[in-house]
C-alpha cells in the first residue's frame, strides 16, 4: 500500500511564491519517480516535473526557469518549488510516484494566481 499527501498549495498574487510538498508512505521502492501535474479546469492533465530517484530532472517548458523540482529520499518526499507564478499556473496539483511499474496518485492540491 502506498499513500501520497500533498500540501502547500493556496491563493497567491501574480509574481508570487509557493512550495508543494508529497509525503509518501507504505512500500516505497528506492528506485522510481516522483512528480508533480496539473489539470485546469476544462484542461487535460499534464505533466509539470519530475525527478528520479538518481536525481534527473525534467520539466515542461511552460515552467521551466520558474518551478524547481527536489526529493528528499530519505524522508521519500518530493517538493515542487513555484517562483514568478502566472494566472496560467491556477491549477489542481497532483503529486505522483512511479515504480516497478505502478502508478500512484495523491489527493491533489489548489493552486490559484491571481492577476
Amino acid at each position: 500500500q502506498v499513500q501520497l499527501v500533498a500540501s502547500g498549495g493556496g491563493l497567491v498574487q501574480a509574481g508570487g511564491s509557493l512550495r508543494l510538498s508529497c509525503a509518501t508512505s507504505g512500500s516505497i521502492f528506492s528506485i522510481n519517480v516522483m512528480g508533480w501535474y496539473r489539470q485546469a479546469p476544462g484542461k487535460q492533465r499534464e505533466l509539470v516535473a519530475a525527478i528520479t530517484s538518481s536525481g534527473s530532472t525534467n520539466y515542461a517548458d511552460s515552467v521551466k526557469g520558474r518551478f524547481t523540482i527536489s526529493r528528499d529520499n530519505a524522508k521519500n518526499t518530493v517538493y515542487l518549488q513555484m517562483n514568478s507564478l502566472k494566472p496560467e499556473d491556477t491549477a489542481v496539483y497532483y503529486c505522483n510516484l512511479q515504480q516497478r511499474g505502478y502508478e500512484f496518485w495523491g489527493q491533489g492540491t489548489q493552486v490559484t494566481v491571481s492577476s
